[in-house]
């Protein structure tokens, strides 16, 4: 079977993990690469074989018509970018945030309905082994009915004058930061788990002087399920981990049954009421990637719709779904009260 003709645009930090995840796809191929910067696109694929480098999208496309693009630039360009993509016909992975605005996004997402052309947000955190696991687990009753679902996030990233700056230094400056970086993985994930959110309230703060925007706070989430979430979310501490940022932080998900825990090591633990913690053994994916390997797992769940027609997750449509919620977050911590997702 011919593989799947991939090109990517943009070349920078987070570039590395989709250029990883594309290696471990079999029925796909990474055929040309784009970045806007003379010789960056050359640096970042350097170690990943034989593959075409440009600095011009359209030109990329024009020369290489690829299956599927693979974008993972600064959300000012995803609009621009998935035009030009969809203009010649060619389905898009675009990485989040979709655009700057919620209209925006709506707008990127109608257009492409419109075109008939599949766009797919790149929000991989569900893909994460842990989250699948516990999705898993979720759906074979271990847990009984799910009550509530708790993150503490502590990367430990965001300390000091030099936050951010060796790895993505916009951070500084994004007027919103902690929701529209961070907590909107988890507010995919805490929907992939216990299903959408009926209503949200939002405490945000600044901690570090340096940044712009927020870097801590609490968000609580009423499900339309009956459970409630926490998302407490703090960029400058951090949590018992060899490596902090594997998972980012823990979990606690408690049903009628038990709680399913999530430590710092990827390692799940199941404790039934009144009965002692075990540890739960599963696949936790390789160390040495980002998160267990959860781009290549989104990459090859991409691949298997655009060949099989299976159902995808995270097309442009649901992911607004995300954007909705993280927009009542943000009118929540404004206007200091509970707000019910409309």
């Amino acid at each position: 079977m011919t593989r799947l003709r991939i090109a990517g645009i943009g070349a920078g930090y987070f570039s590395r993990f989709h250029l990883e995840g594309w290696r471990s796809v079999s029925d796909a191929e990474v055929v040309a690469w784009c970045d806007a910067q003379p010789g960056k696109a050359e640096a970042a694929t350097r170690e990943f074989g034989a593959i075409r480098t440009y600095t011009g999208a359209a030109t990329m496309l024009d020369a290489v018509a690829p299956d599927l693009v693979d974008i993972v630039t600064p959300p000012e360009s995803h609009a621009a970018l998935v035009a030009l993509a969809h203009a010649r016909g060619i389905p898009v992975i675009c990485q989040k945030p979709l655009t700057p605005s919620w209209d925006e996004s709506v707008a990127l997402v109608e257009a492409g309905e419109r075109a008939g052309i599949a766009l797919i947000v790149h929000e991989n955190f569900r893909f994460q082994p842990w989250y699948r696991e516990a999705k898993r687990l979720l759906d074979c009753g271990l847990l009984g009915t799910p009550h509530a679902i708790a993150f503490r996030l502590r990367p430990g990233d965001g300390q000091g004058p030099r936050a951010y700056l060796d790895r993505q230094p916009y951070f500084q400056k994004m007027p919103r930061l902690l929701i529209v970086e961070t907590a909107i993985h988890f507010i995919d994930t805490f929907r992939f788990l216990l299903g959408e959110v009926e209503a949200i309230i939002a405490r945000l703060r600044r901690m570090n002087p340096v940044i712009a925007g927020e870097d801590a706070g609490y968000l609580i989430f009423e499900f339309l399920g009956g459970a409630t979430g926490l998302f407490d979310g703090n960029r400058l501490n951090d949590h018992v981990a060899e490596n902090p940022r594997r998972t980012m932080g823990e979990m606690w998900l408690e049903g009628s049954a038990g709680v399913l825990r999530l430590d710092g090591e990827a390692r799940l633990w199941w404790k039934p009421h009144h009965r002692e913690e075990t540890e739960h053994s599963y696949d936790r994916g390789p160390d040495g990637t980002f998160g267990g390997g959860a781009c290549g797992h989104l990459q090859q769940h991409v691949v298997r719709h655009l060949r099989a027609g299976t159902p995808v997750e995270n097309s442009g449509r649901d992911y607004l779904a995300n954007l909705r919620v993280q927009e009542a977050a943000y009118r929540s911590h404004a206007e200091g009260c509970r707000m019910v997702i409309g």
